[in-house]
């Protein structure tokens, strides 16, 4: 297998395999409020908290910066929770529209920068010591912006059966997408409490 379609399976792993349910909970969390006519807006989000984390990959692969792996498995899940808070300010939908969307794409970049040093250290496994990382951390970015992709249009989709097709509410739809990664997310941060 070449270093493209290896490190591009890695990055659709990180998001699709059962071992990935801290990722797509912040997916989850991140979809929570929009709907299919909103899919360009989510994906610009999605595509903001890839970047957010390609930039910390790098940076922790190439030695610049490194963190401690218990203080980042602790904040992935504080990231979670902190978003799916922050949604559920949106159960009074008459703000859903007045929010500010640069916001959000601000905070999904921040909160990738924290998921990428996630990653980083699986990367740097998989890396040779004489390997460049241009492709692999390339083509990793590819399969997990592929995964993520794959799992907010999932979304959306149900979204536009239940919600927009079913009538159900709109309201109980943000709440179940938010609550659910929001209760995880609090016993995955209580778990992975540094010592």
């Amino acid at each position: 297998m070449n270093d493209f379609s290896l490190f591009f399976t890695e990055g659709w792993n990180h998001i699709m395999s059962k071992d990935a349910l801290d990722h797509q909970l912040f997916i989850i969390s991140l979809a929570a409020l929009f709907l299919w006519k909103d899919k360009k807006r989510v994906l610009i989000l999605v595509t903001a908290f890839t970047i957010g984390h390609t930039l910390t990959l790098a940076l922790s692969v190439y030695d610049v910066i490194r963190f401690s792996t218990s203080w980042v498995e602790f904040l992935i899940p504080i990231t979670i929770l902190l978003t799916s808070i922050y949604d559920l300010k949106y159960l009074d939908l008459s703000k859903i529209e007045q929010r500010n969307i640069r916001f959000n794409y601000i905070i999904a970049l921040s909160f990738g920068l924290i998921h990428g040093m996630g990653f980083a250290n699986s990367i740097r496994q998989m890396l040779a010591s004489d390997q460049t990382i241009g492709i692999p951390l390339l083509s990793f970015n590819l399969g997990l912006e592929a995964g993520q992709v794959v799992l907010i249009l999932l979304i959306l989709m149900v979204a536009q059966l239940l919600v927009v097709n079913m009538k159900l509410s709109r309201k109980v739809w943000i709440f179940v997408l938010s609550a659910i990664p929001l209760i995880l997310s609090f016993q995955m941060a209580i778990n992975r409490i540094p010592v």
